[in-house]
């Protein structure tokens, strides 16, 4: 069982780097865009702004922005009486390197500065067999900067397969904890923990979550991300 769930797991980690060449169009074709997008909550209080930054987890592959992560997290965040306003900063097929070079020019583009950044990247590196240190090194490039223009981070926390070997699993899975540690930053230890073990919840590929899956994401993540949030004001 344990095997069959950790293929699952080697598949949906596939997700980030395929998701790279898709355009618009092929996205909203997509059979799972056809469902209606979530409608806007109105809500009273001070706007929370949040950047959510990642890869094709984030940027709704195969479902449109509409439905991706962010959208619904937003819906349930107002839900929740939180007049959040999320940026849907991702890139599919993003690597942790390439989020480390835009990073500074996307913060510079918000037109508030975000009360909160979701930072969702890492599974690329793995697939182009980037070295965990490279990837840590990119992370605290981030993280750094968020620091210094105050800003608190939310890490979605990745794993590596048992099929990359115990040590490059250990020093992969240990770096998004320990960075967490270092920079005062929050933490999804494994954000798709709700769903890696459903392969119902995802697309015909077998590889990216379906609108389905991603409300279950949503529903798993929100205590998380309530908590990542600073106090208004």
């Amino acid at each position: 069982m344990i095997a069959s769930r950790w293929s699952i797991v080697s598949v949906a980690l596939l997700l980030v780097s395929c998701g790279g060449g898709v355009d618009d169009a092929a996205v909203t074709e997509a059979p799972e865009a056809e469902a209606a997008a979530p409608v806007r909550i109105e809500v009273a209080g001070p706007e929370r702004h949040i950047l959510a930054f990642g890869d094709s987890l984030f940027a709704g592959y195969g479902v449109g922005l509409t439905h991706s992560y962010p959208t619904k997290l937003e819906a349930a965040l107002r839900k929740q009486g939180i007049n959040a306003i999320i940026t849907n900063a991702a890139v599919s097929g993003e690597t942790s390197a390439a989020g480390a070079k835009r990073f500074a020019f996307a913060l510079d583009g918000q037109r508030v500065k975000p009360d909160l950044i979701i930072i969702e990247l890492g599974g690329n590196d793995m697939l182009r067999g980037l070295q965990p240190s490279e990837t840590r090194a990119n992370f605290t490039a981030m993280l750094a900067e968020a620091k210094s223009r105050g800003i608190p981070v939310l890490l979605m926390g990745m794993r590596a397969p048992p099929n990359y070997g115990p040590e490059y699993q250990a020093e992969f899975d240990g770096l998004y904890g320990d960075l967490a540690k270092q920079y005062g930053a929050k933490l999804v230890p494994f954000w798709l923990e709700a769903i890696y073990d459903k392969p119902q919840l995802f697309q015909q590929d077998r590889i990216h979550p379906t609108i389905e899956g991603i409300d279950l994401l949503v529903e798993d993540t929100l205590e998380e991300v309530e908590a990542a949030l600073p106090p208004a004001g």
